[in-house]
C-alpha cells in the first residue's frame, strides 16, 4: 500500500507515506488506490482511498490535507483543515501534530521534509516548473519560519518518472536553458533529433543540496515504468486513455 524512506522512518516523531496505487476501491484506469479528488473518478470512492490512507497515517479523515496544485513556487504554513476551498499552491508546511499534508502526483516529484528535533515537517510537489521556480527552496523557507534549521531537514523525493522516460522537446530545453542556465546537464541528448531526455530526480536533488539540506535522499522510484504500483500521466498520454490516477505522498508529526 506504501513506501517508506529509512531516514524518514527512524524518526520516531514522523510518520510518513508514499502511497503506491495498490489496496483501494477504485476501479478501471483508476484501480485501485486513486487519492486525487481532482481526477474523474467516483468521488466516493476517492474519499474512502483518502480514509484508508489516513488511517495508515494514524489520523483523522479530515487532517489528510492537500492543496489545489497550479505547479507554482507558492508554499503555505498549514494550522488546521482547511476551512472552504483549498489554497492555491505547491507545497505545506506545519508544526501541529495530527496533520497529514498529502501531496499528489503522477510523474513530478513528491518531495517530503522534516526536522524532527524542530518538529517541522513539509511536503512539495515538485514538477519542473515548480523546481525551476522555487517551489522547493520556498518549502524550506516556510519550515525556517517555524522554527526548523536547514541544516537539519531531511528530504526524501518519492516516485517520480526517470530520466529514461521523460522526453522533452525544443520549447522545454529553451526555456530550461533559459530559466535554469548552468544546469543544461540534466538534459541528455534524445533520439529524435531536437529533443532530450530530462533529468528531473538529479535537478529536485541538486536543487535540495544547493538549498543545504541537512540529508537528501532519491528513492530511486520511476511512475512511467513501474505500471503495477504507480500512476503516470505520461504513460497515460501514450495511451490515449481519458484520465488517470493520483498517487498520495504524505507526512505527519505524532502528537
Amino acid at each position: 500500500m506504501f513506501i517508506q524512506a529509512p531516514t524518514l522512518a527512524s524518526q520516531q516523531s514522523i510518520r510518513h507515506a508514499f502511497f503506491t496505487r495498490e489496496s483501494g476501491v477504485s476501479e478501471g484506469i483508476y484501480a485501485s488506490l486513486n487519492g486525487g479528488v481532482g481526477s474523474s473518478d467516483d468521488p466516493g470512492k476517492v474519499q474512502e482511498n483518502r480514509r484508508r490512507m489516513a488511517e495508515a497515517l494514524g489520523v483523522t479523515p479530515d487532517a489528510l490535507i492537500s492543496v489545489y496544485q497550479v505547479h507554482s513556487p507558492d508554499a503555505v504554513i498549514v494550522e488546521g483543515p482547511w476551512r472552504g476551498e483549498r489554497p492555491k499552491a505547491d507545497a505545506m508546511v506545519t508544526s501541529v501534530p495530527g496533520l497529514a499534508l498529502g501531496i499528489t502526483t503522477a510523474d513530478c516529484g513528491p518531495v517530503l521534509f522534516a526536522d524532527a528535533q524542530a518538529r517541522v515537517i513539509g511536503a512539495a510537489h515538485a514538477g519542473w516548473r515548480g523546481a525551476v521556480t522555487g517551489v522547493l527552496e520556498s518549502t524550506i523557507a516556510a519550515m525556517e519560519r517555524l522554527g526548523a534549521k536547514r541544516q537539519s531537514i531531511v528530504a526524501v523525493l518519492g516516485p517520480t518518472i526517470s530520466q529514461t522516460a521523460y522526453e522533452v522537446g525544443p520549447d522545454f530545453i529553451e526555456r530550461f536553458s533559459k530559466e535554469a542556465h548552468g544546469q543544461e546537464r540534466f538534459l541528455k541528448e534524445a533520439e529524435r533529433p531536437g529533443h532530450a531526455m530530462f533529468d528531473l530526480p538529479g535537478f529536485i536533488g541538486a536543487r535540495l543540496w544547493a538549498a543545504g539540506v541537512g540529508a537528501f535522499t532519491d528513492l530511486g522510484l520511476c511512475t512511467y515504468s513501474d505500471e503495477e504500483r504507480f500512476f503516470s500521466y505520461r504513460r497515460t498520454t501514450h495511451r490515449q486513455e481519458p484520465d488517470y490516477g493520483r498517487l498520495i505522498s504524505a507526512i505527519a508529526l505524532t502528537p
